[in-house]
């Protein structure tokens, strides 16, 4: 394939190393509008390169923080159907659509007044600070479930004041939330404590979906190093993951 011939790394990815997954519901995959891929045509070369791992699905997730990226489905549309149209240019036709992640602070209850962008219809993205556990965090997981919501938290383990406070995961899930690893997590990719932490969440089986949280050329090699190790691709094609299910 031709965006396959694009690319500047010379290791090949592995075909269907992520099949397991079936639908990636973490990525930042709309050009331009926050820390993801800077352009249309690197859009839809990951977006290619995702279907050849096995992916059959995509629901890309672009940051709304509002003192940062304060994106909207306004902000979102033009340049999701630039994407659209070149993977239909491409022949490209694995199903892509968008949702959000939503960071969790003050501004973000101004924001649950009008419909948010979910993953399903229900489930909604949703991250917090990496510093430290907002104070508000149970009474907007409590809002959230009110309107008919169901909070999934991205990368729990990756929120390292829960590491010496473990019960932290355990009155997130007791407050509604489900919980999202990233892949790279249970590499080591973001530091030893934080594959520690995701494995052992994986271990008391508390996560429910997997996402690549796919970002910039790095992150696709590494998911590539994982066909290098057997054991890990056993355990999470054993895992009961939910991504099938959406």
């Amino acid at each position: 394939m031709l965006f396959f011939r694009k690319r500047n790394t010379e290791t090949p990815l592995p075909e269907d190393l992520l099949a397991f997954m079936s639908t990636d519901l973490h990525s930042h995959l709309l050009p331009g509008i926050d820390d993801g891929v800077p352009d249309v045509a690197t859009a839809v070369q990951f977006i290619a390169q995702l279907q050849h791992l096995g992916i059959k699905k995509i629901i890309t997730t672009p940051h709304i923080m509002m003192d940062r990226y304060p994106n909207s489905r306004d902000t979102m549309t033009a340049p999701y159907e630039a994407v659209q149209q070149s993977l239909s240019a491409g022949n490209i036709t694995l199903p892509f659509h968008y949702a959000a992640e939503y960071y969790l602070d003050e501004q973000f209850e101004a924001l649950m007044k009008a419909p948010l962008l979910t993953l399903n219809g229900q489930l909604v993205l949703v991250e917090i600070s990496f510093m430290s556990p907002p104070p508000q965090l149970h009474g907007w997981l409590f809002d959230l479930g009110a309107q008919g919501y169901t909070p999934l938290l991205a990368h729990p383990e990756r929120y390292n004041y829960c590491h010496k406070n473990f019960e932290l995961y355990q009155q997130y899930k007791q407050w509604g939330c489900l919980f999202q690893v990233n892949l790279l997590s249970l590499t080591g990719y973001y530091g030893k404590h934080i594959q520690q932490a995701a494995e052992k969440l994986m271990e008391l089986n508390m996560i429910d979906y997997i996402g690549t949280d796919l970002h910039h050329e790095k992150h696709l090699q590494a998911i590539s190093n994982i066909s290098k190790n057997k054991k890990l691709r056993q355990e999470l094609e054993k895992y009961p993951f939910r991504n099938h299910t959406l």
